[in-house]
């Protein structure tokens, strides 16, 4: 792990996982570009529907019927509901349909894909909010206008039914289906290293994603320990509000950037992370706890899962002495022998490279040499 002249990266020492199943090289990138440590297991796959009959049913509709509006949601999916028109040989006959209506562009990407089927869309907002589309659709009026939606197996909860609700005709046009993936062991994994805290943050970019992961939990039977750790330990972390109702349908806290994307959300996940890590003044040094390891003044220090265990144990009341058995009942897999805990204590500081930051007191245990200054403050934590 290599980190900048200046310090370590922002995510140095944090693990972060990534549900996604479109684009999640580009966000596993992007943050191990900032220092994370990645593990991926996709909660869905998308396939596209170029053979299904709904899409072909409401494509052939649309060109019977033409709309009064068309909302284009994504990129993909208005590129790949051209793509299908074409292979139907009805391409030709749905850009002459679209192109007499009015075109709404959900984004700066879907106006893209738009234009590059030769078509010109009549608004788009600055960002990616489905809000702004619905209000302006709303303040225009909708009374009696056929309006088609396309969709990409992202659910817009209320949007749909506003339009109706104002006399719209809505038809949905469904581009791809989200599906369980084909190799469920990627996921199981994700979800068993969230359940043991082994991640310090979850991102999710879809919210059907969200909601296969709590299906896949409830199938294990582990579903209260996943929104258990989702509460207190992981950071459940959204690309956006729409993305976070699953989440908070469960009751879990989220967070998401004020811009729909991953490079806000990577960046987001950079300020929330080292926020939640703990800092303390030890034996003269600044030692900062994080994920998986320690930053001992500025210092990135790799630390076995063993001596992280050891170490926010001590850190939970910096400056007292935890007892060994204590200590043996934080390991992993505790057993009965406590010179399990001296020889985890010998790797963590060597890890820490000071060994003098934990200190020994004979016959009863071990504690964090917590500077002087420091003691009043921390006595009643």
């Amino acid at each position: 792990m290599v980190d900048t002249p200046h310090g370590p990266r922002p995510l140095a020492g944090f693990t972060v996982g990534v549900t996604a199943a479109r684009r999640a090289d580009e966000l596993g990138a992007l943050l191990q570009r900032r220092g994370a440590a990645v593990v991926h297991g996709p909660a869905l796959r998308i396939v596209p529907l170029a053979n299904d009959s709904e899409l072909l049913s409401a494509t052939k509709e649309l060109i019977d019927e033409p709309p009064h509006i068309v909302v284009a949601t994504t990129a993909i999916g208005f590129r790949g509901w051209v793509e299908a028109a074409d292979g139907w040989g009805l391409g030709e006959p749905l850009l002459a349909r679209l192109r007499g209506t009015e075109l709404l562009a959900r984004g700066p990407k879907a106006k893209g894909a738009i234009r590059a089927a030769g078509l010109t869309e009549e608004w788009s907002p600055s960002s990616d909010s489905m809000a702004e589309v619905l209000d302006r659709l709303l303040d225009h009026g909708v009374e009696g206008r056929r309006i088609a939606v396309q969709l990409h197996g992202e659910p817009l909860p209320g949007f749909v039914e506003a339009l109706r609700e104002a006399g719209a005709q809505v038809v949905g046009v469904p581009v791809y289906r989200w599906l369980p993936p084909e190799d469920i062991g990627p996921l199981d994994r994700l979800l068993d290293l969230t359940v043991a805290r082994g991640l310090d943050a979850l991102t999710f970019t879809s919210a059907p994603a969200a909601a296969s992961l709590f299906t896949r939990a409830e199938q294990r039977g582990m579903l209260p320990e996943l929104l258990g750790a989702l509460d207190r330990e992981v950071l459940a972390a959204c690309v956006g509000p729409v993305t976070a109702l699953p989440l908070q349908a469960h009751g879990i806290k989220t967070v998401a950037p004020e811009r729909f994307r991953l490079g806000p959300l990577v960046q987001l996940l950079c300020c929330e992370l080292p926020a939640r890590s703990r800092a303390l003044p030890i034996a003269g040094r600044r030692v900062e706890i994080r994920g998986h390891a320690v930053l001992v003044d500025g210092e990135l220090r790799p630390v076995p899962p063993a001596g992280m265990s050891l170490l926010r144990t001590l850190a939970q009341r910096p400056g007292w002495v935890v007892s060994r058995a204590d200590l043996l009942r934080a390991l992993p897999g505790s057993g009965t022998d406590e010179h399990a805990v001296e020889t985890a204590m010998t790797r963590l500081r060597t890890a820490l490279g000071a060994p003098k930051l934990i200190q020994t007191v004979v016959k009863r245990g071990y504690r964090l040499a917590l500077d002087p200054e420091s003691d009043a403050k921390y006595a009643d934590e």
